[in-house]
């Protein structure tokens, strides 16, 4: 079993928590068990681990060192520390600050993209060009700035094939 962190080495520290009757496991290998401080498996929090070590400590510090509590439904950064989840909708305005920097660090960023098919996205993609080329090339033809936009018209004349190519074929 390969270390869930490293993905190289084989696993020899084992953890699990049980968490309001969910049980989350975590394998690492003894390098980056030692790297993340896991020396006494009761001293530390599993959404510690998970969240990179330090994660609650640097939601606290975003909100200026002071305890912030959701007004809705009462949770603490203490409970974020412990449980490694939210109380509810509206915590995610209330520790908006700290999640921010805790989810660029766990994804590719904060907006949800979802998933859908390359030459979908690709074919989205070259839309979007083809509108911001025709502007450009608007604004170049009212500018009399016929040099550019013969090169505007070119680069629009590639995109609109390359679009065609995508197409599906009736």
């Amino acid at each position: 079993m390969l270390c869930d962190i490293c993905k190289q080495n084989v696993a020899t520290v084992h953890l699990t928590q049980m968490v309001e009757g969910k049980t989350k496991k975590v394998d690492l290998c003894e390098t980056c068990s030692k790297a993340k401080g896991v020396d006494d498996p009761t001293g530390f929090s599993l959404a510690d681990l998970l969240l990179g070590l330090g994660a609650a400590q640097d939601m606290e510090q975003a909100a200026g060192g002071a305890e912030v509590k959701c007004p809705h439904c009462g949770f603490t950064q203490a409970d974020f520390k412990k449980a490694g989840r939210l109380g509810c909708a509206e915590c995610y305005q209330v520790f908006s600050e700290g999640l921010e920097g805790l989810l660029k660090t766990m994804h590719k960023g904060t907006k949800h993209m979802g998933k859908f098919p390359a030459l979908l996205k690709e074919s989205r993609d070259l839309s979007d060009k083809l509108k911001h080329l025709q502007k450009k090339l608007d604004k170049a033809i009212s500018d009399e700035d016929f040099e550019t936009a013969a090169q505007l018209r070119d680069e629009l004349k590639n995109v609109r094939t390359r679009i065609s190519e995508l197409a599906p074929a009736k």
